[in-house]
């Protein structure tokens, strides 16, 4: 885990440039080139949790390009095309990727660690003892001897409107966000063995979002305004097995910090977050968030929540959206009919229940407004 100080560097700068509608080109070239300090530039961040240039190079790839070649680390791929010589130069454009330091008491929660490129470095390839000339996918290999940072030619490959993977990986993100399921499934796993429902569809949003300079605003808009969104989730006949063409709207569950959220909001009883764990094991015991902070603001996975973790929350330590769990479960049930969170909310002196009871409503009266809080 990052430290609390550090964690709120990342979330503050990630949080600023949406505010800023920041493009998303311009954004993962930020990340991609991102060095100094971790709480003077959030974005260092990035490459704090896995420091080696393998797993930097596997998390940019599954991040921004929704592509998993880690098969290809030992051997040749088995059922794509990329070979083990593709992973190691892809792999060595982080070789002199380095960093320093945390600083600080780590019982306060403090410190920075410092991230810098060196000049020289390159990743050896085990299998021939040599390191192989750093490169893109399917791009031309950089010179070895160059002092520069490579991460410069690799954010430009990376966001070129010409590399196909890079903005559809985006918009199949943005469309399962809305839809509950990628025209790609899973979302972070685009390959040619992996087709889209609706190919068509995913080239025709790519083409959207690179010629509006990658303003995802414009292309949450589109999606949003589309009858396909528009559609209901009452099945007919000829649609009710329908699981993946979009022919009606599929129900979906709430994420989990969403439905926290829902029911302190229709309780009228707020979370508390109180405690936050290190990476080095100790926990801070501070109150880490203001009372009422809800969980969709919570800067990562290390605060402690029950709930949360029942409902699936992504623990945030792999780039992977195999992470969150959205999968129904005994636990939960039991949880929502007579687990703590809800009968603490529901028992508050300070609840809306308790307020609505003390005005000795009829039961209809008690019911209709129940009703309408929870809809709302």
């Amino acid at each position: 885990k990052l430290r609390p100080a550090a964690v709120d560097a990342y979330y503050r700068w990630i949080r600023d440039r949406v505010a800023e509608r920041t493009p998303w080109d311009r954004l993962v070239r930020e990340i991609v080139t991102s060095r100094g300090s971790s709480v003077e530039n959030g974005a260092t961040n990035f490459f704090a949790v896995h420091q080696d240039p393998e797993t930097m190079a596997e998390n940019t790839r599954q991040a921004f390009l929704s592509l998993s070649i880690n098969c290809a680390k030992c051997h040749n791929h088995p059922l794509e095309k990329w070979t083990n010589d593709q992973y190691y130069a892809f792999a060595n454009l982080f070789a002199r990727v380095r960093a320093k330091g945390w600083g600080g008491d780590p019982r306060n929660g403090d410190g920075e660690r410092t991230l810098f490129v060196d000049t020289t470095g390159d990743l050896l390839q085990p299998r021939t003892g040599r390191p192989r000339p750093p490169a893109p996918l399917d791009a031309a290999p950089l010179d070895p001897a160059d002092p520069g940072d490579r991460r410069e030619a690799l954010a430009a490959w990376l966001t070129d409107p010409a590399n196909p993977s890079f903005t559809r990986a985006i918009v199949n993100r943005v469309w399962a966000n809305f839809f509950g399921t990628g025209l790609v499934e899973p979302v972070d796993d685009l390959r040619a063995s992996n087709p889209a429902a609706n190919e068509r569809l995913l080239a025709a949003l790519a083409r959207f979002t690179a010629d509006n300079g990658y303003d995802l605003k414009k292309l949450m808009r589109l999606i949003l305004l589309s009858e396909t969104y528009a559609r209901s989730s009452t099945p007919l006949e000829e649609n009710r097995a329908d699981r993946r063409w979009f022919a009606r709207a599929y129900p979906k569950r709430l994420p989990a910090e969403v439905l926290a959220d829902a029911i302190a909001d229709v309780t009228g009883v707020p979370d508390r977050y109180t405690e936050v764990a290190l990476n080095d094991g100790a926990t801070q015991k501070t109150e880490a968030y203001p009372v009422g902070t809800r969980a969709l603001q919570l800067h990562d996975a290390a605060v402690k929540s029950g709930f949360l973790d029942t409902f699936g929350r992504n623990d945030r330590e792999i780039t992977c959206e195999c992470e969150r769990s959205s999968q129904p479960s005994l636990v939960q049930v039991l949880h929502l009919a007579n687990g703590s969170t809800l009968n603490e909310k529901l028992a508050a002196k300070t609840g809306r229940i308790t307020q609505i009871l003390a005005t000795e409503p009829p039961p209809s009266d008690l019911v209709a407004q129940a009703w309408l809080r929870v809809l709302s």
